[in-house]
């Protein structure tokens, strides 16, 4: 799934890793992480894929840089990927895993738990409200505007999903609670 947000990303734009780290940290994060030297990897493999090239950039004064282009092997790629029959639903949840073998520990940790969880989606779903400035300040790199309609309809299934989180951590922890 990396190299398609890779991909996706150089798809609107040329970029340098440098800059595809920023685009991950500022609008991708809250639903897909991803650390410096994995997205450098990943170009890597791209690039020897055919799916992107490199160019060089000389630079007075500080380091030459790498940027990227997506190529159209490589359009060809994004878009095969995102007519994929599968949806993505039914991903892996590690919460959901670890909440299966919550039975192992006391009550009281659990409740600790949910609270703890409750807690985390109350402060991602603060972050999020930053996203909305990110996305106009990444509109320039697309010349139709409407695509950004589709990165705005992501922000609001993260503040969906982190709503159900701390509806749901809530709910368990009422269940727990009603035990003692």
């Amino acid at each position: 799934m990396l190299k398609h947000g890779i991909l996706g990303l150089i798809n609107y734009h040329d970029l340098t890793g440098y800059e595809i780290m920023e685009a991950f940290r500022d609008s991708l994060n809250f639903f897909w992480s991803a650390q410096t030297s994995q997205i450098y990897r990943e170009l890597q493999g791209l690039e020897k894929q055919g799916w992107v090239s490199k160019s060089m950039v000389i630079q007075q004064g500080k380091p030459n840089k790498n940027v990227y282009s997506i190529t159209a092997e490589g359009k060809e790629e994004l878009l095969r990927w995102l007519s994929d029959d599968n949806t993505g639903v039914y991903s892996k949840a590690p919460v959901l895993m670890k909440v299966f073998f919550l039975g192992e520990q006391s009550r009281e940790e659990n409740i600790k738990y949910f609270k703890g969880l409750k807690e985390q989606c109350e402060e991602f779903l603060k972050s999020l409200e930053s996203v909305p400035e990110y996305i106009k300040n990444y509109e320039s790199y697309v010349e139709d505007r409407e695509k950004t309609l589709y990165w705005q309809m992501t922000v609001d299934y993260g503040r969906r999903n982190m709503q159900m989180y701390m509806d749901w951590a809530e709910s368990c922890i009422k269940r727990l609670e009603e035990i003692r």
